[in-house]
This record gives structure tokens, sequence and C-alpha cells, in this order.
């Protein structure tokens, strides 16, 4: 029957006696979405584990093939969609980039960019903290997150008339300015959430039983993270300071500042295990709150809203690629989001327009950090990586 059931890369006779083959997924809540795993067991311990993808093809690479550069946007936003303002924005600096408007955009406009993409990565991490403390069995968690979360899609609804898939960042500058008296529900949001993060670290990062389920398990080592260009907070719960905004130091977050947390070994837990993982993602939300703040400060001072300020001033009505191949990157929430566009001079439509998904090569690694461990610690590894599945498929 197993070798009936395809695909499968595990076959009888390659399997000990005492070994067992099991599917997780791809409808199974801890898979986070519709992925398949193989699983080689024996007993309660897993031998191997094999990840199935294509469950959830977006076709994302073909349709761009025959859309405008704009038009392609709302595809974006479906890719990884718990971050469709950032997705939005790694492709439309790439396109900035290919037209020569780098640098040259108002600095209103930049620092827009800054804020809506940081508060959407304040609202992705605490899916990814909320579903992990489902994952190992801790219910509230997930209730504070998404309550919380609450506030970030209704001030993104407010600014782009979307909760989830915004098409707000276009290429050359915004759909339209920010509503009146968002940079002041900004500020009263990062003062509100700044007092909520501390109750979570009591909830979840010192919870004996927490550690217990995520200390030591799962660890990557720096190494093997570097050789399947992990990136994002698995590279960095790994001990490798590599944040894109710091590299890059793409818009104005070279006049930002804040810190890029690492991943440090800590009572039971260690360098590139699970906890560590979940460690980065929550101090990352307290880095993010210290950009807030400092792009309302910047809105609502230096870089104010004037009667003559138009967010499409720079936007082309046709866009004409100068540099016709193309990479461009930016750092997402789960890591490094790239678009590499093989563009037509005459045209406004892209030859090539092919996506890199962090989650795609944070997924790959999955056999690496499973094997030995106990099935229930499995769950928890999986809910660690904090994957798309709609990144890793496309």
């Amino acid at each position: 029957m197993l070798a009936r059931s395809a695909p499968a890369r595990t076959q009888l006779e390659g399997l000990h006696t005492q070994e067992m083959v099991l599917n997780m997924g791809p409808q199974h809540p801890s898979t986070h979405g519709v992925l398949r795993l193989e699983i080689v067991t024996d007993g309660e311990m897993v031998v191997d584990v094999v990840p199935h993808l294509g469950y959830m093809h977006r076709c994302f690479e073909k349709h761009a093939e025959s859309l405008t550069y704009q038009q392609i946007i709302p595809y974006v936003d479906r890719i990884d969609y718990l971050a469709a303002m950032n997705g939005e924005w790694a492709f439309i600096m790439g396109v900035e980039q290919m037209m020569g408007l780098t640098g040259k955009l108002p600095k209103r406009i930049e620092y827009i960019r800054v804020l809506v993409a940081e508060l959407n990565r304040i609202a992705s991490h605490l899916v990814a903290i909320g579903t992990f403390g489902l994952d190992v069995g801790a219910w509230t968690p997930f209730l504070w997150c998404m309550r919380d979360r609450e506030h970030i899609l209704n001030m993104l609804e407010w600014a782009s008339g979307a909760r989830l898939l915004y098409n707000y960042l276009w290429v050359g500058g915004l759909y339209y300015d920010l509503p009146v008296g968002f940079e002041q529900r900004a500020a009263e949001f990062a003062d509100y959430f700044s007092r909520k993060l501390p109750e979570l670290d009591t909830l979840l990062t010192t919870n004996h039983l927490f550690v217990k389920r995520t200390a030591g398990v799962g660890v990557l080592p720096l190494g093997t993270a570097v050789n399947y260009a992990a990136s994002g907070p698995i590279l960095r719960a790994s001990g490798l300071r590599w944040d894109l905004r710091r590299i890059d130091g793409y818009s104005v977050y070279p006049e930002l500042e804040f810190d890029t947390p690492v991943g440090k070994n800590d009572g039971q837990a260690v360098i590139g295990d699970t906890w560590n993982r979940y460690w980065v993602r929550a101090q990352e939300m307290k880095e993010s709150v210290k950009i807030i703040r400092q792009c309302v400060a910047a809105l609502l001072g230096e870089h104010k809203r004037t009667p003559d300020f138009d967010p499409r001033a720079m936007c082309p009505k046709k866009l004409r690629p100068t540099h016709t191949e193309y990479y461009s990157r930016a750092e997402n929430p789960r890591g490094e989001t790239g678009f590499y566009f093989i563009g037509d001079p005459k045209r406004d439509i892209p030859y090539r327009c092919k996506a890199r998904g962090a989650s795609f090569c944070n997924l790959s690694l999955l056999p690496e950090i499973s094997r030995g461990v106990l099935i229930a610690d499995l769950v928890a590894i999986v809910g660690s990586l904090d994957f798309v599945l709609c990144e890793v498929d496309r």
C-alpha cells in the first residue's frame, strides 16, 4: 500500500522492523497550512522527516509574465499574506531601483513605508508566537496575541482599506497618504503594546513548562543555517547578527535607532534552539515599537503632512526600466524576501520575475534539526520555523 501512495520517498524495503511511516498533514493544524510531512518513526522517536510541498501553488511567477509591474503588487500580497506590506516593499524597491528612483522619493513616503512595514512585522510575529503557543499546549498566548494584532489590522485597514492584502505601497509612492490622526493612533498603540510585551514575557519566556518544551529542542547550528540559506529570526537565533535593514541600509533605516537581537545561551536554552527562535521574535517586536515611535516623531515633526503633498507625484504612468536585470531584497518577518527581475526597456511587463521566499529555505532545513527528537518535539520545531505555505510554493 505504501508503494502505491505517491509521492513518498520512504519504501517498505528500507525500513527496519520496528520503524513505521506516518503522515502529518496536509490537513493538520500543526503543519500551519497544507504541508504534508512524511515521518519515519521508531516508537515515539523521529528517525527522518520529509516535507512534501506543492499543495498551495500560487503560479505567481507565471502570472507576473503577463502583468504590468503595478498590477503585480496585489499578487505579491498573496505570497506571504501575513506580511503583505513587507512583501510589497521588497518588490517595489526592486522596480524603483530598475527605474532609477531610489533615493529620490520624499522622506515622508519613506517614513510611512517603514511605519506600516513595522506594524505589519509585529502583526506577523504575533501570529507566529500565538500559534507557536498553541503548538506546545498554551491557549492563552494565542488569545492575547490575536487581541493585540486586531489593533494593527484595524490601523492598516484604516490606511489602505484592507485588513490582510493591502496594495498600499506603489512604485514611486503610496496609494494614499495616511489618514488624519493615524500617527497619533500609532503612537497610542506603541504605548499600549509596550505595556503588553512584559506580560507575554511572563506568560511564555520564563514559563517552566514552555521552557521545558522548547529549550534545547531542534538546535540549528550556525553552519547548517548558513548552508541552507536560512534568514530572518531563524538565522539570528543561531547567533549571526544578520539583518538586511542594517546590512543593506535601505530606505531610512540607517537614520533609525534599533538593535538586532540574536540567540543566546540562557539557562536550559542553547543558541539555535526552538526557544531562541521564539525569543528573537519577541525581542524584535520590542525593537519594532522603537522604530514606530521614531517614525511617528518624524511624521509629526520634520516630515509632517502638508496640503501640497502628493504620495503619487512620482508614480510613473508607464514603467520603463533602465536596468533590465536586477535582484532586490528586504528583511521580512520570516527572513530575506527577494525578487529577481529581467525587464524589457520597451515594455512595462517583466520578461521574468522570480520570487525568493524565506519560508522555502527555512522549511528545507527541517529534516536536519528533527532527526532523533520526539514526535511531540517535531510539532514544536515546525511551529518555531514560522513558515507560510503560499510563500513556500509561490
